[in-house]
């Protein structure tokens, strides 16, 4: 099995080869700090797996899953996170994710995650079943569906903009931006703006 390993925190990188590297039927052909190196590179050659922090400098977790899946979608892909919240893992698998391993895990499960995905498995950790069971009804099911001018708005919020400049930029009144922030909320499931942002940067619909 030939896998690419994708971390930004080098001894993590170091931890997982030496893992995979002392099972003889796992062979670690490519090691990145990015998701864009990572994804450039399966242009040169295609692993059978990809094991991926889902928290990376330049590219999160569900939008490059989604590209990959795109671009090659035999690769099994296994995400690695220190997130437990169920809306991050639903949007994980969502995007084609094989498996979802918390980085508090034994290193047993990322070797079974790994095999059960080739075996055309999807793979959990206890801590991940255990999120999931959980079955909170405040959690969200799936990525919410945003219209064009509700995607204009959270974008203005998140860089700072005040419903009045939002409101200028837009050519709306500060009733109608309000109006889409309730929206927002309600959509998300969450009291507050500062939560939609943090949910929707998660879930890879922030530019």
């Amino acid at each position: 099995m030939k896998v690419f390993i994708i971390d930004d925190h080098p001894i993590v990188l170091e931890g997982l080869q030496k893992l995979l590297e002392s099972r003889e039927n796992i062979e670690v052909t490519g090691i990145y700090y990015e998701g864009e190196a990572a994804l450039a590179a399966l242009d040169a050659q295609v692993p059978d797996a990809m094991l991926m922090d889902i928290n990376l400098p330049d590219i999160n977790g569900i939008l490059l899953c989604q590209k990959v899946r795109q671009k090659c979608p035999s690769v099994k892909i296994i995400a690695l996170s220190v997130h437990n919240e169920r809306t991050v893992i639903m949007g994980i698998l969502q995007s084609g994710a094989s498996g979802y391993v918390l980085k508090n895990a034994i290193g047993e499960d990322i070797i079974s995650a790994l095999h059960a995905a080739m075996d055309g498995q999807i793979y959990l950790c206890r801590g991940t079943q255990k999120v999931l069971n959980s079955g909170e009804s405040s959690d969200l099911k799936e990525v919410p569906r945003l219209t064009r001018r509700e995607k204009e708005i959270l974008e203005l919020i998140g860089r700072g903009y005040t419903t009045q400049q939002i409101a200028g930029e837009l050519f709306i009144s500060t009733h109608t931006v309000e109006s889409h922030r309730k929206n927002l909320m309600e959509k998300f499931g969450v009291p507050n703006t500062a939560t939609v942002i943090k949910m929707a940067t998660d879930f890879g619909l922030m530019n």
